[in-house]
Parts: C-alpha cells; sequence; structure tokens
C-alpha cells in the first residue's frame, strides 16, 4: 500500500457488534497440565479475568454475547486430524476442564452458547444461524488460543464479510511468538482489527448511550 493509497481502517464499530467468548472454559482458571505438548503463555488465567470485564460491559450495553466451548467425545472419535500436530487430547467431555466456567464468568441460563468439536466456531455449528438473529456485524473475540481457534474463527468470520476485532489483552496463545504472529496476521486483514480491553469497554458504553 502506496502513501498516496493509504490504509484507512474502518471505525472500531460497524453496525450492531457481538461479543464471541472463544474456549474460555474451566480450565482456562486451572494452572496448565505439566503433561501438556504446548508452552502455553503464562498469565492465560489474567487475560480470561481481564476478558470478564469486557463481558461485563457487554452485558450492560446490551450487546450480544456468544460462549463458544471446544469438547470432544471420549472415544476420541471426533477429533480428526487434531492430534496430528502439537496438540495432545484435550476438552474431552468427562474432563472437569471442558465445560463452561459458570461461576468464573457469571454465565446466566438464556447466554448463547455454541459447542465446537474444529478450531473454527463457524465449522459444523449453528454460529451463522446465531448471528443472523442478533443482526451482528461486527465481531469481538476474546479467549483463546489466540493462534488456533481465535485465529481460525476470526479469519471465517473475515471470509463472511463481517467486521472483526481480536482484543489483544484478552486472547492468549500457545506461546508467546505464536500469539503475537497470529495478532500481526488478524491485522492484515483488516486493518484496525487489534484493539485493547479498555478501549472497547469504553466503546461498548458509547455504543449503549448512542442507542
Amino acid at each position: 500500500m502506496t502513501a498516496e493509497n493509504p490504509i484507512v481502517p474502518k471505525p472500531m464499530i460497524v453496525g450492531k457488534p457481538t461479543l464471541v467468548v472463544v474456549d474460555i472454559q474451566k480450565s482456562g482458571f486451572m494452572p496448565r497440565p505439566a503433561t501438556s505438548r504446548l508452552a502455553f503463555m503464562g498469565d492465560h488465567i489474567e487475560r480470561n479475568y481481564r476478558a470478564k470485564t469486557v463481558i461485563d460491559a457487554a452485558r450492560k450495553a446490551g450487546i450480544p454475547i456468544i460462549f463458544v466451548q471446544e469438547a470432544h467425545r471420549d472415544s476420541l472419535i471426533d477429533f480428526g486430524r487434531e492430534l496430528d500436530g502439537s496438540e495432545s487430547v484435550h476438552c474431552l467431555e468427562s474432563s472437569p476442564g471442558t465445560p463452561f466456567p459458570i461461576e468464573e464468568l457469571e454465565m446466566r441460563p438464556d447466554d448463547l452458547k455454541i459447542t465446537k468439536r474444529r478450531y473454527s466456531v463457524f465449522y459444523g455449528t449453528e454460529m451463522e444461524i446465531l448471528l443472523k438473529a442478533v443482526k451482528a456485524e461486527t465481531l469481538f473475540f476474546v479467549g483463546g488460543f489466540t493462534d488456533v481457534c481465535v485465529h481460525y474463527s476470526f479469519a471465517d468470520a473475515h471470509q463472511g464479510d463481517y467486521y472483526c476485532r481480536v482484543i489483544e489483552d484478552c486472547v492468549s496463545g500457545s506461546s508467546e511468538a505464536a500469539h503475537d504472529a497470529s495478532l500481526i496476521a488478524m491485522e492484515y486483514l483488516q486493518a484496525g482489527a487489534r484493539r485493547q480491553a479498555q478501549e472497547v469497554i469504553d466503546a461498548f458504553a458509547q455504543y449503549a448511550g448512542g442507542r
């Protein structure tokens, strides 16, 4: 992009916003197991609690929230190729870390929830139905992994012509390097995609006040 034709980011919120909480589950508030193959970001619990402040702000502003959970059958039948790379068996339905974090995020019985079997929340789920129902135009992403489920969900949303924002201090990656690389990749797709929790909280309040 030349200086004569600079990139001009769209406003943070275009049309109606929706907050997508990607795979913040019970395990997201627990220490990572020593047997894991991955080098997790050490402050993932702090980042998940920061994501709750954004969730609380969305509730206060009347902005729809979609909570996403990854879960796999104990038989492993639905993992597909997911175990061919760096990841070990995870998110089994019987695992204590797999359920939605009802208490930690103060979730409500009528919250919108999706359970997925693949990395992207759009693959084989009712995500598009829910987004149409709430008339979503701008999607805000929090959760993890930045470089896996958040990134792939962001890319699918981008290809579905949604405006996409990733709240970079409310997502955590499989490593610092992977986290940073994915944030760069998401910003490449949509200028102005990378946002901070506090500016989003302020924007949600302004959005509520302007309706």
